[in-house]
């Protein structure tokens, strides 16, 4: 082979090699999207069926629940569930309706507002915690809960 034919063999080589791991990462993402389509869809129904809460709404007391004084910065809260800051406030207020949490002021900042989680709010989230983490199991692939579980 001469040089140049070399070049093409080695070009088009290579060109497969990176043509193949591209449809590798797009099939990982479609597989992932998939994943977290079904386990959405199947936490939206479950958590709304058994414990009239909706994603967004168990996430928020999640992170209510796990937080120092169960309250979070409402700024840093939307962050946090990945939410925009009205989103949130709409959320916020249902929940707030229905006893979960509590707005309240934040002493250093008056601009600031803190979202509390109400001793309701508390035991609601305690009975959607096994149903949450039921739905996960069943649709997380093993290999993603054993990186979990090793730190990974």
């Amino acid at each position: 082979m001469s040089v140049t034919q070399d070049n093409v063999v080695g070009h088009n080589a290579a060109a497969r090699d990176d043509a193949a791991v591209r449809d590798d990462v797009v099939t990982a993402w479609r597989e992932m999207s998939a994943c977290h389509a079904a386990a959405c869809a199947a936490l939206e129904r479950e958590l709304g069926e058994r414990h009239g809460l909706g994603i967004s709404d168990f996430e928020v007391l999640e992170r209510l629940a796990e937080s120092a004084g169960r309250k979070f910065r409402a700024q840093d809260l939307a962050e946090a569930v990945h939410l925009s800051q009205s989103a949130l406030s709409r959320l916020v207020d249902r929940l707030a309706r229905h006893g979960l949490v509590e707005r309240c002021g934040c002493d250093v900042d008056r601009r600031g507002i803190y979202v509390v989680l109400t001793e309701a709010g508390q035991q609601r989230h305690a009975e959607a915690v096994p149903t949450h983490r039921d739905v996960l199991a069943r649709h997380l692939p093993a290999s993603m809960l054993s990186a979990a579980s090793s730190g990974r």
